[in-house]
């Protein structure tokens, strides 16, 4: 039986003429968007404009980016991201970035929820996203979200990692995909013999003395890929408020192990692990603070630790020179 056919009116051609234009323009906007700004910063010779988090991906983003990137990192030394509380002026970096980079893993506390806004809008890609979950350490146990956001103390997690940034940098920017993919190429190699050099300076500890006493949960990686016991007076967030019983119970750990270091945190105040100190005097065991270690963040611009691999490099060695 043959259709009734339906005259459209000029009036209605003209607005599905319009419709399906608009839908081709919509299909066609990423794409013309993306070439158009690669154009025109080759033009000009401006930067992919990326906010990151913490200093350690800043860093990261800067190396396999190189000069086609310009970096803006919302949380600088000494800053604790558990605790973090985003700004207005954050928010509108944020909203102007083309690129976000953030540790994922509940890492930025309550930023999660305005990442997982903006990733509907633009790139906005968690470093940790590509790692395996079963490698991830649980956080649940320990004041904390499901996993361990600190990736950053297994240097295995932060190649990872740097791969996640290559990635989306590549895929963002083809003209340079080589670049990005050189960049990392390098950066890994020095990520790997990083590696190498932690198991070689760990060795050289007494392995009955492996044990690092930290103000907060944060260096568990390290201790599962270094063979190193790790304590902390806090859970994995540093939002999880610690109690007498805690200090009491890490004291008399330090009483009968004998341990005679424990380190402080640039991101956290002394005071925590002053008070351990005190109560294992009272009860005529020495313990000293082996030094400050950078755990959330890097150190400031111009010192030993304004890098990612400064920075571990740093912490091993405080870590060494203290408990060998």
């Amino acid at each position: 039986m043959e259709k009734l056919k339906v005259k459209k009116s000029p009036m209605q051609r003209a607005k599905m003429t319009l419709s399906v234009l608009v839908l081709i323009l919509v299909a066609a906007c990423s794409k013309v968007e993306g070439e158009a700004g690669h154009k025109q910063r080759v033009q000009d010779g401006s930067k992919i404009q990326i906010v990151s988090t913490i200093g350690m991906i800043s860093d990261v983003v800067q190396e396999v980016g190189g000069t086609e990137v310009e970096v803006t990192g919302l949380m600088g030394p000494g800053v604790d991201p558990h605790l973090y509380k985003a700004s207005q002026g954050d928010i509108q970096k944020l909203d102007d970035a083309e690129i976000i980079f953030y540790g994922g893993l509940h890492l930025e506390g309550k930023m999660t929820e305005i990442f997982e806004k903006l990733e509907k809008r633009k790139p906005t890609v968690a470093v940790s996203s590509n790692i395996d979950p079963s490698v991830l350490r649980s956080g649940a146990d320990a004041g904390g979200s499901q996993y361990d956001p600190h990736i950053w103390f297994n240097v295995k997690h932060w190649v990872s990692a740097t791969e996640t940034i290559r990635d989306t940098l590549s895929s963002y920017d083809p003209a340079n995909a080589k670049k990005y993919e050189e960049n990392a190429t390098k950066y890994i190699a020095q990520l790997n013999e990083l590696d190498e050099e932690i198991k070689s300076r760990i060795s050289e500890i007494p392995e009955a003395g492996r044990v690092l006493v930290t103000a907060h949960d944060a260096f568990g990686y390290f201790g599962d890929a270094y063979g190193v016991k790790v304590m902390g007076l806090q859970g994995i967030s540093t939002a999880a408020e610690y109690g007498s019983k805690d200090v009491s119970k890490l004291r008399d750990y330090l009483v009968e192990n004998k341990v005679k270091a424990v380190f402080v945190e640039s991101s956290i105040p002394t005071k925590s692990m002053e008070a351990v100190i005190a109560g294992a005097k009272q009860m005529g065991h020495t313990v000293t603070i082996g030094g400050e270690l950078y755990s959330d963040s890097m150190g400031e611009p111009g010192s030993d630790a304004d890098t990612y691999i400064k920075m571990v490099r740093h912490n091993v060695n405080t870590i060494v020179e203290a408990l060998k």
